[in-house]
């Protein structure tokens, strides 16, 4: 019977063709912007490593002297001094452990091949990449000798590579970074996230980095740091050491914590580092506190999804909506127009529920042309998103959840609206058809 009811709406559909093809066509609009809003929204708000992402800490401290405030919701600055993350990543406390921040060079190598350009680079310690599931093309991740050698050693990215050595296996090759050189120990596979999580202080959809050195080679080499610094108090750093001395927040600072009991007892640790760093002058206030939050918790603390993405995503629905309710009085005149055919099948023996299913099924077809056609649609909004913001460029994209939820929600949303018009028409009283025909 399904079948055969598919047929008749084939037929009512070549029958009143601009009528259907109006129905179709608001439907594929609606559903064309509400996916594009919801595509970004749901991979902003994805997990970007659903495996390990409740393992995962961003480690923030309170710093401040009692009476000082920071921006924040809950007055705790998001990164950490040079000291503290330094002595933190030394002791032997919790899992897997990685002090960071971001710095760039000019990079060129010793030939006219390549013109000089500028790469966005991180300086890390070698669990950088264990941690957070990084794979590797050739080669691997620098010693912790090398590490604390500081080693002029660097991993580069597969899309570095290809530009530079033209995909080839470069490790124990030379780059030049600045005015120094350094030698490739390894060459990352690709690197494919959403929202670069573990630095959101310098934009949550920025692309991930090029290069990535020791992070001794900061005090080793002096290196510039390319994020975000700020600070709480006013203090003199006329030297690069006066910067690893102070106050000054400038640096990320992740932990892996597999149990509930290994990240109570970083929490105890913690307490304990300030509890000492207390007795010799600093966090000069009442109240400790530290503070561990995964890697979906850190997400939502920086507003990753901000509240206008969310007031977007419901303007697209309101617009979807405007969309049924048009297609709504198309359905009304469409199927009471039909009601003497319906009159003749209910005198022929037709029940109501079969009226009013042969009539639903012909709306959930509508409705699937128009989400078929709204993906379509949408993969053009989409397009249109990543050519005006380069930042979206990983964002604006329809993942296989999205592109099955686009013909789901038309259907569905053209069922709701096309309910009234059917219960309407299956209400026809068959005798007063049968006296006029």
């Amino acid at each position: 019977m399904f079948l055969h009811y598919l047929d008749l709406s084939w037929r009512s559909f070549k029958r009143t063709p601009l009528v259907s093809f109006l129905m179709v066509l608001a439907i594929a609009i609606g559903i064309g912007v509400t996916m594009t809003s919801l595509s970004v929204y749901h991979m902003m708000s994805a997990d970007p490593i659903p495996q390990k992402s409740s393992q995962l800490y961003s480690v923030q401290l309170q710093i401040m002297d009692e009476g000082s405030t920071w921006w924040t919701k809950d007055n705790l600055p998001m990164q950490l001094t040079y000291q503290d993350a330094v002595n933190l990543n030394k002791a032997e406390a919790g899992g897997k452990r990685v002090t960071m921040v971001r710095t760039g060079f000019s990079v060129y190598l010793d030939s006219d091949t390549v013109k000089p350009f500028i790469g966005q680079a991180r300086l890390t310690t070698p669990d950088f990449f264990d941690m957070f599931n990084l794979s590797f093309l050739y080669g691997g991740v620098w010693s912790q000798q090398q590490e604390a050698t500081a080693a002029p050693v660097v991993v580069i990215s597969k899309k570095l590579n290809d530009k530079l050595f033209a995909g080839e296996n470069s490790v124990g090759k030379i780059i030049y970074l600045d005015d120094a050189s350094y030698e490739v120990v390894g060459v990352m596979d690709d690197w494919n996230i959403t929202t670069k999580y573990y630095d959101l202080n310098n934009g949550a959809f920025n692309k991930t980095e090029q290069l990535y050195l020791p992070f001794s080679l900061l005090k080793a080499r002096e290196l510039e740091n390319w994020g975000n610094t700020n600070g709480w108090k006013h203090e003199k750093t006329n030297t690069f050491n006066d910067k690893l001395n102070s106050e000054l927040v400038w640096l990320q600072f992740w932990v892996e914590l597999k149990t509930p009991a290994e990240k109570q007892a970083y929490e105890d640790f913690l307490m304990a580092y300030m509890q000492e760093q207390q007795k010799r002058g600093r966090f000069n206030r009442e109240k400790l506190e530290a503070k561990l939050r995964d890697v979906n918790e850190w997400m939502e603390y920086n507003n990753v999804v901000s509240e206008d993405n969310e007031i977007l995503v419901g303007l697209s629905f309101m617009f979807l909506a405007v969309c049924l309710a048009n297609i709504l009085g198309l359905l009304l005149a469409k199927f009471l127009r039909r009601a003497p055919e319906v009159g003749v099948r209910r005198a022929l023996g037709a029940s109501k529920r079969q009226i009013f299913f042969q009539h639903i099924v012909e709306v959930a077809m509508l409705g699937f042309l128009g989400g078929i056609f709204g993906v379509i649609l949408a993969q053009v909004g989409l397009l249109g998103v990543r050519q005006s913001y380069s930042y979206y460029q990983s964002l604006a994209t329809m993942d296989l959840t999205m592109l099955l939820s686009a013909p789901v929600i038309a259907i569905s949303t053209c069922v709701i609206a096309g309910l009234y018009p059917a219960w309407l028409v299956c209400k026809t009283n068959p005798a007063i058809y049968l006296k006029s025909q």
